[in-house]
């Protein structure tokens, strides 16, 4: 997965605000590095799978304290209490209010709050670290880790580099970043500044190349060459993941970034083009096939239709105007039946024959109502188990039944 790992300017962004940045497709190596505006960085879908901002160590102030006993030093699971502590701890340590700063907690904070130990705190501007991370969503680049560029635990648990200064680019011609165990301190490269560097002082010295002169000239020693893309490489490598608290990257939103960088994938990169074209001609096949499935039935049904009203203009000449075949044919089928007696499934005496086929043997009944092809008995006092054999027998000879207290309406409509 090839990861853009882009490093925020201490600045607001802006339309010319450039940025440094790097990108790797292992993770471990460096594939490409450059300086650009958030615009013209790298396309993060065409490029990167992965964005990951690092915050200069200008930006961030760190705070070492001991969470209370009880409190979760986990930013998922409360994150507004947690928060609130983390407030009530740095309140006196801090120089400006603490809504106007973000705070993040190193990964292994659980583990630390559990055994009572102290953890790091890092601190910087809300408003700073917002407008960056809005902006490169804005440029279709949104982040998914935010990583410290220098952090104390990570440096002082890699023996390799423990009490290594760093002479980077800064606000004067270059300035002296040295993490230890006891944060990350930020001073201008001087000799002076080496003095409150306690025993981090003689250690191994690693500068970029734009500075590497100067540092040899002021320190009065030799200094190992690396580039600033190669350091954001290894922040990026780091367990840190700023994105806490409101910025926290939840498994529901990981899940969602993941689906919609695939998905653009998908819709862009060239080696999908044969799929889409596939989709493409699957998607027309189907639309082809249903069309012509929709046409067959159409024609079925019109094939129907028609062979209803053939039937009932040859049955009934005299029905001149067919509109609904099967209400028509219904209704002079009725008149026909009415015209020559012949009884009908709606006449009171066909509907009293079955009924009395289902009855008791001694019906008690009081009144017989009769009107428009509907037999209503009164006096009827049926138990449950007879009313339901009643119906279930009416409704075999085509009758819907009702039962109202004590009597019993019976229609036609029931489904035989």
């Amino acid at each position: 997965m090839t990861t853009l790992i882009v490093s925020l300017p201490i600045s607001l962004p802006g339309t010319a605000t450039e940025c440094d940045y790097a990108f790797t497709q292992d993770g471990v190596s460096l594939a490409g590095h450059g300086r650009a505006s958030v615009a013209l960085l790298p396309d993060a879908h065409a490029l990167a799978n992965d964005v990951v901002a690092v915050v200069p160590a200008r930006a961030l102030s760190w705070h070492q304290l001991t969470l209370p006993k009880g409190t979760r030093a986990d930013s998922t699971s409360n994150p507004q209490r947690l928060r609130a502590v983390l407030s009530g701890l740095l309140e006196e340590r801090l120089l400006d209010e603490p809504e106007h700063l973000h705070f993040a907690l190193p990964p292994q904070a659980l583990a630390r709050a559990h055994a009572n130990e102290p953890v790091w705190v890092a601190v910087c501007n809300r408003a700073w670290l917002h407008a960056w991370l809005h902006a490169l969503e804005a440029a279709k680049r949104p982040v998914s880790r935010i990583v410290p560029e220098y952090a104390p635990e990570i440096q002082a648990t890699q023996t390799s580099q423990a009490n290594t200064l760093y002479i980077t680019e800064g606000l004067l011609p270059a300035q002296l970043v040295a993490p230890s165990p006891q944060g990350v301190m930020v001073l201008p490269l001087s000799r002076a500044a080496l003095a409150l560097l306690d025993g981090t002082a003689h250690g191994a010295l690693v500068a970029e190349p734009s500075v590497a002169s100067v540092a040899e000239q002021v320190l009065q020693r030799p200094v190992n060459l690396q580039s600033n893309a190669q350091r954001y490489l290894t922040a990026a490598q780091s367990d840190w993941n700023l994105a806490q608290f409101d910025l926290a990257n939840t498994g529901h939103a990981r899940t969602l970034k993941r689906l919609n960088s695939a998905w653009q994938s998908f819709l862009h990169t060239p080696q999908w083009r044969p799929a889409r074209w596939a989709c493409v001609l699957l998607v027309s096949i189907h639309l082809i096939g249903l069309n012509t499935w929709a046409w067959r039935e159409r024609a079925v049904i019109d094939s129907q239709r028609a062979a209803l009203r053939a039937t009932l203009s040859d049955t009934f000449p005299e029905v001149k105007v067919i509109v609904d075949a099967p209400v028509q044919m219904a209704r002079a089928l009725t008149q026909l039946q009415q015209a020559t007696g012949v009884t009908s499934g709606q006449d009171l005496e066909a509907m009293l024959g079955h009924l009395s086929a289902g009855l008791p043997a001694q019906p008690s009944i009081t009144a017989i109502d009769f009107s428009e092809g509907a037999v209503r008995l009164k006096g009827l006092n049926l138990s449950v188990d007879e009313a339901a054999t009643l119906s279930a027998h009416l409704k075999t000879q085509g009758y819907a039944v009702q039962t109202e207290a004590d009597s019993l309406l019976i229609r036609q409509g029931g489904q035989p």
